[in-house]
């Protein structure tokens, strides 16, 4: 009997589960739109909930208020950054120049693809940039940045490769951002990441060939 009413409370509680699920991308899919719409400094709960067709008194049991709303966005950015770093990096199948150039393109084609949803939460980052989550992303991107220099610069002295990964993580990222604030075409976007990874890699080329003695 026990285990039937447990199963019972089981299958109740996965409808409803799959439905709080369901509220929450929805939510958080609005609050997408309306900061890509608004801006960090336009954007409210109330605009959003409206947005998602639900109450606000409904948003409110998922996200007490805009920040939590705000790092949530923020925390899946996060986690969607790592993955492709860590999917295309760490791929040992491919030589490290490989893998380089395909981040530049991938990265340059995300930036431009959610240039609105990037500056916005971007101006909003003071909310949260100490956060102990921001801190474990950072730790999670350095090291995984740390791992592929290894593999594209084996001889070099560790201090050459932390210098070269953070000068390219660097340049990257700022550019990405500067270049994304302009609508740009797909023939633009293709030509910027190559140039990028031209450069890039021609860089690595020149740390390789010094070796031991950079």
């Amino acid at each position: 009997m026990a285990d039937r009413r447990s199963r019972s409370v089981s299958s109740r509680k996965q409808p409803q589960q799959a439905r709080s699920n369901e509220l929450v991308a929805a939510i958080l899919d609005a609050a997408v739109q309306v900061l890509a719409k608004e801006g960090a400094q336009r954007f409210t709960t109330a605009r959003v909930a409206d947005r998602a067709g639900v109450s606000v008194g409904s948003l409110y049991q998922y996200f007490p208020n805009k920040a939590a709303i705000l790092f949530r966005l923020q925390s899946d950015e996060w986690r969607s950054t790592g993955e492709l770093l860590r999917g295309i990096l760490a791929d040992g199948t491919r030589p490290p120049p490989a893998r380089l150039r395909a981040l530049v393109h991938a990265f340059i084609r995300s930036e431009c693809e959610e240039a609105a949803i990037r500056g916005a939460l971007s101006d909003a980052a003071p909310l949260y940039r100490d956060a102990p989550e921001a801190q474990e992303a950072r730790a999670a991107g350095k090291g995984i940045v740390a791992a592929f220099m290894r593999d594209a610069l084996p001889n070099a002295p560790e201090a050459t490769r932390e210098l070269a990964g953070e000068l390219i993580k660097t340049t990257l990222t700022e550019i990405g951002k500067r270049f994304s604030e302009t609508s740009r075409s797909e023939a633009e976007i293709i030509r910027h990441a190559d140039g990028l990874a031209d450069m890039f890699c021609a860089y690595l080329n020149e740390l390789a060939h010094r070796g031991g003695h950079s």
